[in-house]
């Protein structure tokens, strides 16, 4: 066995453990009951400890030496030299980390989720606030031995979208603010479509039936996955052989389940279509959050959850050839809606409460307002006790909207009780890169338009393999877009699709 093959052999032990952690967490999350909640804790610090005890020690340090002399000579760009870096620069960053604080993390996450979905399901931000507290003093630690300059934001952000400051995000949102507000304001005057079918009573397993054919036919290969119900929909793989997706349910709001499986799915596509020779390699595993994920970035990730619900799902295109398909699931629901008015309702723009329900317009408010919380509670400028009052104040603020609870309000999601601090901001990252590799494509492939017309997604699927899912963490989301697009993270083309999209369902007025 040579020094490189030792090196793999290695990482394949920490990229099982890993894969250990995420099935735990995905039964947590999906099967186990309540009263598990404790012991799951207990044995996910178990292997947390261990796994980063074995990434960060010696031995990993002894192999890469070993290594890097024997790939010393190799393109720069192939998988095994690539490998390596990626390894490299994890353990730089993992060796600072104690292990005694990822085990506390990782039993304390559980715990957390637990008492946030009681609280969630009773509105009470007081019951969890103490756990958030907990929490965010972790990932002060988890900053501050990991390292920074400018914001505790910085550190963490290398978990999630390594290369992303918090001051570059000031600059991205400020950006997005003045490029979406117009829009926001002229649907704020515009009449309102109709939407009263979009609340009508769907069954829940006719909506399943529905989402998980679209999903088959973007190229979600059940063979290979499966579809659960989660409190929070999540997806999560082991290797590219098995990918699940999740979804929740809303009997009386139909774009609910169907949008959300959407998303599922194209982050579901993404792990599918890794190169199988990447399984169990540094290119399918995130060493510093300990998954074992092919994805390059989080915010890569989102890109295509974001381009398959939103570019591909929520298109007139789409609708035009699917729509008669989803009033066959629901003829008594949709007698009274056509394809055009189904398509209007979808994309209607109105401030809401709810992050994964809102329009493309408002979603990106949502996540800087998490942002910001997220940054005022790493600094200190905004004490947890006080986050369901700041959040409500800046839903008012910035969307005109007041939650009704706190289970619309700060307890909607589950990222700050799993401990996905840093990770919001990837959100709107995935909406900017989706519309640059979405136009890429339509460059790239002759007859796209056509095909996606006709209900056939397998041209764009294949350029998104060929271009990015099957590289896996091979390149960063950085050399993925200019290899892709010829040009880096740009809002540009993002607020050019938004402004032309909603300036035919919203036209300006002359």
């Amino acid at each position: 066995m040579n020094d490189y093959e030792q090196f793999q052999r290695h990482i394949a032990s920490i990229n099982d453990l890993f894969n250990t952690i995420n099935i735990l967490n995905w039964d947590a999350r999906t099967q186990m009951p309540p009263g598990g909640a404790q012991t799951r804790a207990s044995q996910l610090a178990t292997l947390a400890e261990i796994a980063q005890d074995r990434f960060a020690g010696d031995t990993t340090a002894r192999l890469l030496d070993a290594a890097e002399a024997a790939l010393s000579g190799a393109s720069p760009d192939s998988y095994e030299v690539r490998a390596v870096r990626q390894t490299r620069e994890a353990y730089e960053v993992a060796r600072r980390i104690p292990s005694a604080l990822a085990a506390d993390m990782a039993e304390y996450e559980p715990v957390a989720q637990s008492v946030w979905g009681e609280a969630r399901r009773t509105s009470n931000f007081p019951l969890f606030a103490p756990y958030l507290s907990r929490m965010v003093a972790m990932q002060r630690k988890l900053a501050d031995a990991i390292g920074y300059q400018a914001h505790p934001y910085d550190a963490l952000l290398l978990k999630y979208e390594p290369g992303m400051t918090a001051a570059r995000l000031k600059v991205l949102f400020a950006e997005l603010r003045a490029g979406l507000q117009p829009i926001i304001d002229r649907a704020a005057v515009s009449p309102a479509p109709r939407t009263d079918f979009l609340e009508r009573d769907y069954a829940e397993d006719r909506q399943r039936a529905f989402g998980l054919a679209i999903a088959q036919a973007f190229g979600y290969d059940l063979r290979r996955g499966r579809l659960d119900i989660a409190a929070h929909p999540f997806e999560v793989s082991f290797t590219r052989e098995d990918v699940r997706i999740t979804t929740r349910y809303k009997r009386n709001f139909l774009p609910a389940a169907i949008f959300g499986l959407f998303h599922e799915t194209g982050h579901g596509l993404y792990e599918q279509g890794v190169d199988p020779s990447l399984t169990r390699t540094a290119l399918t595993t995130d060493f510093l959050g300990q998954y074992a994920v092919g994805g390059t970035s989080y915010g890569a990730h989102e890109s295509q959850s974001r381009l398959w619900e939103n570019l591909v799902g929520r298109s007139r295109t789409f609708w035009r050839h699917h729509f008669a398909g989803l009033r066959e699931v629901f003829p008594s629901q949709l007698a009274d809606v056509d394809a055009e008015t189904f398509f209007r309702a979808i994309n209607r723009v109105r401030p809401s409460e709810i992050r994964v329900e809102a329009d493309e317009v408002t979603y990106n408010y949502h996540i800087m307002l998490r942002v910001e919380i997220e940054m005022a509670m790493l600094d200190g400028t905004v004490a947890v006790n006080d986050v369901a009052a700041y959040w409500r104040a800046k839903m008012k603020e910035y969307l005109g909207v007041v939650p009704a609870d706190d289970a619309r309000g700060a307890l909607q999601d589950v990222h700050w009780s799993s401990g996905s601090y840093g990770s919001f901001c990837t959100y709107t990252i995935g909406n900017i890169m989706s519309v640059q590799l979405f136009e890429a494509a339509r460059r790239s492939v002759a007859g796209l338009d056509a095909a996606l017309a006709q209900g056939d997604y397998a041209p764009l699927l294949a350029w998104l393999t060929d271009n990015m899912y099957r590289h896996g963490r091979a390149f960063s989301a950085n050399e993925i877009l200019q290899r892709a697009t010829g040009q880096g993270l740009a809002t540009g083309p993002y607020l050019a699709y938004l402004a032309a999209k909603y300036a035919d369902l919203y036209p300006p007025t002359r």
